[in-house]
């Protein structure tokens, strides 16, 4: 299709630090179909400026975000031949907007489901007995505005349940709150999201989590490692998870019914899921209508030879992604890194001639007897360059220093122990990477 008439891909605001993935996208854009992008975004960056052809300074949830839009693209309206919402504020509105525009996108009355969970839950509730038909739990909830809101929903779950703001992704706010527990302490956690609101939920009685990630007919289940006790935040991500078929239907069921739920169809999708221990009943802990964070559509790409970005792309000029991926070729993972003490933290601290991440590496390879070039570093970027305080014991994604995509080649070592002594070598490489210049 490259050397038709001019034509202009929209892309609708991304998540946090997902630039490289907008560059991706414009790049192949730009190489495969001749097309320049438009990005919208609030508060536009340099690099964002370099990467697209042109970019918009608007809020995707200000209240007049779509006509704004739609008078900031008018002199280039004709040109568009497609659109993508790239974040989890623009989902809704950014929806609205591609269908005013006249461009293929998904429902955007159900897309408020994606963003908010509190409404996700509302939709859940409305059709609760045929979701438990199909062994899908659907947790009990409530909005909260006090102290006294966590109390009452304590007395009615004394299991346990979860607070956490409910409209903000990144695992932030999100506090597991136990019987006895100080309920002040726990909402003064979520208190900061009160503008968006924030919910009680029952706690969900499944250990084991996974994502149903995809892009339109395709999908693939992602294993999710998470940290246990009070702050249940994500170390990491495997592909391909390790699941028996029943599981992988279980996994799949409540997975489609949460793309139902909020209008998924051609696009993207990233669904939280967890799973009971005999695989048989699954809860959906919150759905995306987006890519997933965490690299996994890198790690995609790593184990299955599939760019998903590519295909996505791909799709918007008519040709259809794939129904189903090849068998994999080997696993990837993404792993989140951080600190052994709770202190000050910039990269600024780390020698440049050092590398804590392979000596992490080269230290896991001799725990668990790896070969030479089994387990390989495919990434690895610093999470901010801004000196932070950091805690030992993750609150939430802030508490990681850096992020690690690594590859085995090796079926008798499980990937999953791998992440773990990775995790557990890396903070000494770390404060040996910085100890000298410390000492300086």
């Amino acid at each position: 299709m490259k050397g038709q008439s001019a034509s202009t891909l929209l892309i609708v605001d991304y998540n946090l630090s997902r630039v490289d993935d907008v560059a991706h996208l414009a790049q192949y854009a730009r190489e495969r179909h001749g097309a320049r992008t438009v990005l919208i975004r609030w508060g536009p960056s340099e690099r964002d400026r370099r990467i697209c052809d042109a970019v918009i300074d608007l809020d995707p949830l200000a209240e007049h975000f779509v006509t704004d839009a739609l008078a900031r693209l008018a002199p280039i309206a004709g040109e568009l031949r497609a659109g993508i919402v790239f974040s989890d504020n623009a989902v809704q509105q950014g929806a609205a907007l591609l269908e005013r525009l006249g461009l293929a996108v998904d429902s955007p009355v159900l897309a408020e489901g994606a963003f908010s969970k509190h409404a996700y839950r509302v939709a859940e509730h409305r059709v609760r007995a045929l979701l438990q038909a199909q062994r899908v739990m659907v947790p009990d909830y409530t909005q909260a505005a006090s102290a006294d809101d966590l109390r009452r929903f304590a007395a009615d779950h004394p299991n346990g349940f979860v607070v956490k703001p409910s409209c903000e992704g990144n695992n932030r706010g999100v506090v597991v709150v136990r019987s006895g527990e100080n309920f002040e302490a726990a909402f003064a956690e979520a208190a900061p999201y009160l503008s968006r609101g924030v919910i009680c939920e029952e706690l969900i009685p499944f250990a084991r989590e996974f994502s149903y990630d995809g892009l339109g007919a395709l999908s693939f289940i992602t294993e999710k490692i998470s940290a246990t006790g009070r702050y249940p935040v994500e170390v990491a991500q495997i592909l391909p998870s390790r699941l028996a078929a029943h599981e992988v239907e279980t996994l799949a069921r409540a997975g489609r019914f949460a793309n139902v739920l909020v209008g998924q169809r051609d696009g993207p999708f990233h669904n939280e899921i967890k799973l009971s221990d005999d695989g048989l009943h699954a809860a959906v802990v919150e759905p995306n209508r987006r890519p997933a964070g965490m690299k996994i559509w890198w790690l995609a790409r790593w184990a299955y030879g599939i760019d998903l970005f590519h295909a996505w792309i791909d799709a918007l000029w008519g040709i259809a992604p794939p129904s189903s991926l090849p068998a994999p070729e080997r696993f990837a993972a993404a792993v989140m890194l951080g600190v052994g003490r709770d202190q000050l933290f910039s990269p600024q601290d780390v020698r440049v001639d050092a590398a804590p991440l392979d000596d992490a590496i080269a230290r896991t390879v001799g725990a668990l007897g790896l070969r030479e070039g089994a387990l390989r570093s495919r990434g690895f970027e610093w999470l901010t360059a801004e000196r932070r305080f950091v805690h030992a014991i993750a609150r939430d994604n802030a508490d990681f220093v850096a992020l690690a995509t690594i590859t085995l080649e090796a079926d008798d070592v499980d990937i999953r122990d791998v992440v773990t002594h990775l995790r557990a070598n890396w903070p000494a490489a770390l404060d040996a990477a910085c100890a000298t210049r410390a000492a300086a």
